[in-house]
This record gives structure tokens, sequence and C-alpha cells, in this order.
């Protein structure tokens, strides 16, 4: 289950002598093709097939209804309700309708990033760079400040998230500092930090116990071969783990995505 560039790696090191780990390179692939301009390396390869088996599996889904719905449908709609009513509407309420297109397409848009960590030849989320997560936050940001700029105009909408109403004049001092740090820094970083820290971490995980799984195996001797099956369970029990952060965290970032619309079209906060 390990990548390819991780086994590579390590098969290289091991003409040295002993195990070596997985690094933070691994992040970083060579280029497949580039020019000038722009490069496409395996981590750009899998984003472009999660997008693309994702778009086809929509597609196939909503060419094929039927007023009686098969297995596949049924699939869909559990999938896409899921997002409208546990996420869109249990947050936004009356004002959810406007807003299930975009958070429908960041839930299932992450998800498939995510996903592509555990599958075989893939084998790397591609949320694990910092620019996936970053782009997805930038959305979310944009689009809360819009939405309350929008409904209230900006003077209003600063005064909303700036100044929580019911509070002593004499601590705005300390407040409205942290609310604008939180408003237009903290909010979108999180947001792209947490989805990036824990897709490198599970990514990390996985490689290393799949990766001494392999060093046991073929190079390792004596009862020190034993700790394969040490190994292998750990990166299949770390694998069924990933596949839940994978649901969670996608789950997460639309979550809060909502969370933040909801406090910039509130009346008071």
């Amino acid at each position: 289950m390990s990548s390819l560039a991780t086994i590579q790696y390590l098969a290289a090191s091991g003409e040295e002598g002993g195990f070596v780990p997985p690094s933070i390179l691994e992040f970083f692939p060579p280029a497949i093709f580039s020019t000038d301009f722009f490069e496409i390396n395996r981590i750009h390869m899998v984003r472009i097939i999660a997008a693309v088996v994702l778009i086809t599996l929509f597609m196939m889904a909503a060419k094929r209804a039927k007023l009686v719905p098969g297995r596949g449908q049924n699939i869909a709609e559990i999938a896409l309700d899921f997002v409208r009513v546990n996420i869109a509407e249990e947050i936004l309420g009356h004002n959810a309708r406007k807003y299930v297109p975009m958070l429908t397409t960041m839930f299932f848009a992450i998800l498939a990033f995510n996903i592509t960590g555990v599958i075989p030849l893939l084998n790397i989320a591609s949320t694990s760079l910092v620019a996936m997560p970053v782009v997805l936050a930038l959305w979310t940001y944009v689009v809360y400040l819009t939405s309350g700029v929008k409904k209230f105009g900006f003077v209003k909408y600063l005064k909303n998230s700036l100044f929580p109403p019911g509070v002593p004049w004499f601590l705005y001092f300390l407040i409205t500092p942290i609310e604008i740090l939180q408003v237009f820094l903290f909010r979108p970083l999180t947001l792209a930090l947490r989805l990036t820290a824990n897709m490198i971490a599970g990514h990390l995980l996985l490689v290393l116990c799949f990766s001494a799984t392999n060093f046991f195996i073929f190079e390792a001797s004596g009862a020190l071969k034993g700790m394969a099956a040490v190994s292998l369970a750990a990166g299949l029990g770390f694998t069924l783990f990933e596949i839940l952060v994978a649901a969670l965290q996608a789950y997460v970032f639309t979550l809060l995505t909502a969370v933040y619309i909801s406090l910039a079209i509130e009346e008071e906060h």
C-alpha cells in the first residue's frame, strides 16, 4: 500500500543499511510533465483523477434518475440529503437553500480528495498539500464575508461582527482586536491548516507502517521478520482510521463553513 515513490526511496536508502522512515519529501514528488509556467506531478494527477471520478459518478446518477430510484440513485440521494439536511438546513435554517450547492460541492470534493490517500496506486490525499485546502478556505472566506456585507452593508456587518452587543464598552478594547483576527484571519487559516495537518499525519502513518512491513519482510533477519505482521496489522488499522478521518474532515470543514456563513448573516452574534 506504500507509494511507489516511497518504496523506491527506501530501497535506495536501504543499500546503505537500515530502515529509513518516510519524510516530508513524499509530498513534493518530481514532475511528470513541466514547462516554464507550470508542472504536473503525481499529486496533481491524483487530484485530476479524483475530480473526474467524482464528476462522472454524479453525472451517471443524474442521467439515470428515475421516479422510482434504483440502488445507485438511492445512494446518491442519501448522500446529497445528508449535506442538505444535516449541515445546510441544520445550521442555516431558512437560508439553507441558497448555500446548498456550495456546501454539497465542498463536502464531496474534500471527501474525494481525502479518500485518495487510501486508494491503491494513488496512495496520497490531494489535500495533504496546503494549496488545495487554502483554495477551499478562501472560498469559504469570500462567501461568508460577501454574504454578510450583502445583507447588512459594509459598516453594519463590521459592527455586528466586531462589536458584540451587550458587552460593556471598555471591553471592546480587548474583544474587538480578537474578533478582527478571528473573522479575517483565524477562521480561514484554521480551516486550511486543520485539513492539511490531518491528511499529512495520516499519510505519514500509513507509509511508515507499510514501508516497515516491506523492510521487515525483505531486509530484516531472524526474529525481526515476525514484526512484519505487527506493522501490517497496524497499517490496516490505520487505513480504516484514515477512511474515518477523510470523511470526518470533509464533514467538519463543510460544517464550519455553514457556521461561519450563519454567523455572517445573523442579525446578532
